[in-house]
């Protein structure tokens, strides 16, 4: 939940040397395209010489931020001079609680005039956000003040009483070009919103019990139609990237879905969040390959809820050079 920190320098050989170990665990577990929320841009490079696609989210922090069409602006002439060919870049808030309404109104104007439109959000991860944009009360408002970025005019931006959802649908940012991460904290009211909106969960059930956020409640997001989506989050709260493993807690938490419908979310609706459904998630004529081959004993029956009860890399193989 930090808001501003001192971060390593992100060209450091340990830093690039982890990131690239990090990369290639990714692709030896079956991953063939990522999602990765940055806020360095080191990533981008590092993914185009290791030939793997990715939708990278270049993410702005700012409560109380002074001029943020500034700040867009420049993070924009840096995301383009790095984004081309395989790998994108795209801009995109951090939090509710991180990033005050006029430097979200910039990002989602610069996500509209994007060739590749997309951005992503966290979003109900915590009781302590939902409070906070609930009241303006609590841990992350004590935080924001000894930070010295908290102002009142925050209050009267938006009413008071509206959940993290509500609060982003009322600022107008959330639609089906963005992916919210975690939604922990959704109930029945947020997901019927999410779901009229076309908005896409990205779920980290891992990360999540980890961090101590709790379970998101899988199974109501797929009753309520809501599209769902995989990710790891990152090596600060999970013991790998391999997203067989997240389809293992997935199965877990979410008994009653089918095997299928969580497969498709690790595939094709990834893919579609992400803006490169067009080209990879499913086989179809027209699309790019991009096939792993998993082992599978001989005496499994249902091939689909084996793939969703923890496949480890070992057993995978790339079919196509990925």
């Amino acid at each position: 939940m930090a808001l501003r920190g001192q971060y390593p320098n992100p060209e450091a050989d340990e830093i690039v040397t982890a990131a690239r170990a990090a990369v290639t665990a990714a692709q030896e577990a079956g991953t063939g395209l990522v999602g990765d929320i940055s806020n360095t841009l080191m990533t981008v490079p590092l993914l185009r010489d290791m030939s793997l696609p990715a939708q990278v989210f270049y993410e702005l922090i700012g409560f109380n931020a002074d001029d943020p069409v500034r700040r867009v602006t420049e993070a924009r002439r840096r995301a383009d001079a790095l984004s081309g060919g395989d790998v994108r870049v795209s801009l995109a808030p951090h939090a509710p609680y991180s990033v005050a309404p006029p430097l979200f109104a910039a990002i989602r104007t610069d996500v509209d005039a994007s060739a590749h439109p997309v951005s992503s959000v966290h979003l109900g991860e915590s009781a302590d956000e939902v409070e906070f944009v609930r009241d303006a009360t609590g841990s992350i408002r004590a935080l924001l003040e000894q930070l010295g970025v908290w102002t009142e005019a925050w209050r009267g931006q938006l009413p008071s009483g509206l959940s993290p959802v509500g609060y982003l649908s009322e600022l107008g940012f959330l639609d089906r070009r963005v992916l919210v991460v975690h939604g922990v904290q959704f109930d029945g009211d947020d997901l019927s919103q999410l779901g009229a909106l076309g908005v896409t969960i990205a779920s980290c059930p891992r990360s999540n019990r980890y961090v101590g956020a709790g379970d998101p409640p899988l199974e109501a997001f797929y009753a309520m139609d809501v599209d769902v989506a995989f990710g790891t989050d990152s090596l600060a709260s999970v013991a790998d990237l391999n997203v067989f493993a997240e389809l293992q807690a997935a199965r877990r938490l979410a008994p009653r879905v089918p095997a299928r419908r969580l497969l498709e979310s690790a595939t094709l609706v990834g893919a579609r969040a992400l803006g490169f459904g067009d080209e990879f998630g499913s086989i179809e004529t027209g699309k790019r390959a991009a096939l792993i081959a998993v082992r599978v004993p001989e005496n499994v029956r249902d091939v689909e809820e084996y793939l969703v009860g923890g496949i480890e890399p070992e057993a995978v193989s790339w079919v196509t050079p990925n």
